[in-house]
């Protein structure tokens, strides 16, 4: 199972991001006189984090990989 505080550890930053997004995204509708339902602003912060959550982590994924790749077979001593 998972830990409870690595999940949180996680969970958390994600929530904020979230809201300050669907915030965000909300008041800009709001100046540019293009108003969306919260809902529909929050509909859409969901995406954008599940987005960028998903490419950061493919990137940080990558990056493992190369620098395996870099360092080479491993050795027997």
């Amino acid at each position: 199972m998972t830990d409870p505080r690595r999940l949180r550890r996680f969970a958390l930053p994600v929530t904020a991001w979230w809201m300050l997004l669907a915030l965000a995204l909300w008041l800009l509708g709001k100046a540019l006189d293009q108003p969306a339902s919260l809902a529909a602003c929050a509909a859409s912060a969901a995406l954008l984090v599940a987005v960028g959550e998903a490419g950061d982590w493919l990137r940080r994924r990558i990056t493992r990989r190369s620098a395996r790749w870099r360092r080479g077979p491993s050795r027997p001593h």
